[in-house]
């Protein structure tokens, strides 16, 4: 743990780089599929290039754990940050499709480095008593550049050509390094004594968390299915089942995102005050009931409330997932657990979109809806039975 005014200063230094790759990436949101069709190819390669950020980070999450078991946080966070920014400069520069995809595939690598190494960071430095908040305002501010990304980088594409938002996204990570390297203060590398001493200290600690990772892991699966399944089912089913434009639909989005975003305080407070699970059981069971009510919907305004449902509920558990892994991973093998705990979160939120995907093509959206609210519900109902409350109050002081 750090003193408070150090601690500040340590979670601006995180907070203002997520900020940035986050709006930088949501640069990417409407570009990135018209950028790929570009090259006059199929569909199918299409949504390959959308994929394979997802695919990058999958596959990266391990190695990932490897080397910040073994680096000093700030050199992490800086080596996947730039390999972000090597990886966008070269999707830029890509000739050809298939070099696309494998930029998009090492700048997925990249974000997977980046988001462990500053998870377990902010795990080290922050307590129980204050990690809700901690956690939610990163997943804030992190939502914020999402949200404002896709329309600085659809002007920027339409100004400047499809290339430019991959340009802009390099230089505003020269700008993040920048920011890392002058505001994080250094630190030794993690843990101490001799290496095989350390590994088998992990390897035992991993086997102690094995239950608790098996429990709260399956809790993450579904939690990222559900969220990733949303992000597809609403557009989705308000265009080709509504027959809404897709102004009408981008702005059911919009509405929904803003809601979730405006939530990510409380939603900290209410992790700090009342418990994790005071927070995550709502909203998985609001999200659940969201896509639920999917299929009653009839216009524009009955889905502009179910969407308003859904991003209400997933704006209740913001930094939610981030704070429950930091809870129950053990010091020994901090970076070891987090790292299989961003791997089935991982495999969740490419899940999400297959599932809905599976159903739609076998028995129409409808049926996805209420798969995913299935999967919602579940997951809330897990949690409430099976995942233990991680929340430590501060020691009251007497006297």
């Amino acid at each position: 743990m750090i003193a408070s005014d150090a601690l500040s200063r340590v979670v601006f230094a995180i907070y203002v780089p997520a900020a940035l790759l986050a709006f930088s990436d949501g640069m990417l949101v409407p570009t990135l599929p018209v950028f790929a069709d570009s090259f006059g190819v199929s569909l199918a390669l299409v949504g390959l290039v959308l994929a394979a950020e997802s695919i990058g980070m999958l596959l990266a999450d391990g190695p990932a754990g490897y080397l910040v078991s073994r680096l000093r946080p700030k050199t992490a966070m800086l080596t996947g940050v730039g390999l972000v920014g090597a990886a966008v400069l070269g999707t830029a520069l890509a000739p050809s499709l298939w070099l696309v995809v494998l930029t998009r595939v090492l700048c997925g690598a990249g974000f997977s480095l980046w988001s462990l190494s500053r998870h377990a960071y902010l795990t080290n430095v922050t307590h129980s008593a204050n990690r809700g908040r901690t956690m939610g305002l990163f997943g804030g501010v992190s939502r914020l550049g999402g949200f404002l990304g896709p329309a600085v980088g659809g002007a920027v594409a339409f100004w400047w050509g499809l290339r430019a938002p991959f340009l802009v996204y390099a230089c505003v990570v020269l700008l993040t390094l920048l920011l890392i390297v002058l505001l994080l203060p250094p630190e030794e590398r993690p843990g101490g004594g001799r290496a095989g001493e350390k590994r088998a200290a992990a390897r035992a600690a991993l086997r102690r968390s094995a239950p608790v990772l098996v429990n709260a892991g399956t809790a993450q699966l579904m939690v990222q299915m559900l969220r990733a399944g949303r992000r597809v089912l609403v557009p989705l089913y308000g265009s080709q089942v509504l027959g809404l434009d897709v102004g009408s639909v981008g702005l059911i989005v919009s509405v929904a995102s803003l809601i979730d975003f405006s939530l990510f305080y409380p939603a900290g407070v209410i992790m700090d005050r009342f418990g994790r699970k005071a927070a995550i059981v709502p909203s998985f069971v609001l999200q659940g009931l969201a896509m639920a009510l999917l299929p009653l919907t009839g216009g524009f305004t009955t889905l502009l409330l179910a969407a308003a449902l859904g991003g209400f509920g997933n704006g209740l558990s913001t930094g939610s997932m981030m704070t429950l892994g930091a809870d129950l991973a053990p010091r020994e093998a901090l970076a070891e657990f987090l790292a299989l705990w961003h791997i089935v979160g991982d495999a969740g939120f490419v899940g999400g979109p297959l599932l809905v995907g599976f159903v739609a093509d076998a028995a129409g959206l409808v049926p996805a809806a209420l798969a995913v609210g299935a999967v919602g519900g579940g997951a809330a109902l897990w949690i409430a039975a099976r995942v233990p409350e991680t929340l430590k109050r501060a020691p009251q002081r007497v006297g």
